[in-house]
């Protein structure tokens, strides 16, 4: 056995993420050069969806392949499974499709009532039609490539070693920092340093989502539904994320949506055992194989 199979078979998630992390931003870099990293050159309209190609190349490529690597035809078939596992109550179909774009809603509106800067994409666009079909379209995509690695390989092994949100940390951090070449030009407005401003676009409400996401799939085992609730937020980001956001007003969108998240995070666990959600998978007789 070579020592790099020796490190994936001990280390794949750290793997996972790496693997993701260099085909993601190698593609971009193929695409910007080093711009893509220091904000020096905005992308154009024609290279936007080879970034976005790229970006999503990363964690699926890297889940379907060490997926194959370490379990064969069974991790394949059990990540398929997976996927098409849909016969879940409605209730998490709901919170998968809903607790974004409401959440959003709930703190955009009552914003909005202090400066229409805040109001909602779909109420201040006139291309209504089209915007719809842009974030959903992007929506799906995203959904389904990304959480073929983040879900489908990386989420299932962390839950053997650590709780709910643990694993929803730790993947929000590195999910939040593999977006980092779509943000790298920092404050559109030029008013919040960057130093700022991208840790608060990264880092702030990602997280606390994957805690959501963590939550919802530890329930359901289900892929698909995964897929959904990253499909909900990228759509509802798009199509109700303000027109003119930057500066303070994006930092101060960005804060409250993560704060409204936390709380919602805790209105769901109030009832809960505290050790459900700091108890690993395998303590507790294991979710999938690792």
């Amino acid at each position: 056995m070579t020592a790099t199979k020796t490190f994936v078979m001990k280390h794949p998630v750290v793997t996972c993420f790496v693997l993701a992390f260099v085909i993601s931003w190698s593609g971009v870099l193929l695409v910007l050069g080093p711009s893509a990293f220091t904000g020096g050159t905005a992308p154009t309209d024609v290279h936007l969806p080879f970034i976005y190609l790229a970006m999503l190349a990363g964690p699926t490529v890297a889940g379907l392949l060490l997926t194959g690597v370490l379990s064969g035809k069974t991790g394949v078939h059990d990540l398929l499974a997976r996927l098409f596992t849909w016969r879940v109550a409605a209730r998490w179909y709901a919170v998968a499709l809903l607790a974004a774009p409401l959440l959003m809603l709930a703190v955009l509106l009552p914003l909005s009532l202090t400066s229409r800067g805040f109001l909602p994409a779909i109420f201040a666009s006139d291309g209504k039609a089209s915007l719809l079909l842009m974030g959903i379209t992007a929506g799906v995509m995203a959904g389904v490539f990304e959480e073929l690695g983040w879900t489908g390989f990386a989420v299932p092994r962390l839950r053997l070693r650590h709780g709910v949100v643990a694993t929803g940390i730790i993947v929000g951090l590195l999910w939040g920092a593999w977006h980092f070449p779509l943000f790298s030009g920092g404050d559109l407005s030029g008013v919040v340093p960057r130093a700022v401003f991208l840790p608060v676009q990264l880092f702030s409400f990602l997280p606390a989502y994957r805690v959501l996401m963590v939550w919802v799939y530890d329930r359901t085992e289900s892929l698909l539904v995964a897929i959904l609730m990253h499909t909900s937020l990228t759509a509802g980001t798009l199509i109700l994320q303000p027109l003119d956001v930057a500066g303070m007003r994006a930092l101060t969108y960005d804060l409250a949506l993560a704060a409204s998240l936390w709380l919602f995070i805790a209105a769901l666990g109030w009832g809960q055992r505290p050790a459900t959600l700091s108890t690993p998978a395998s303590a507790a007789g294991g979710l999938n194989g690792p």
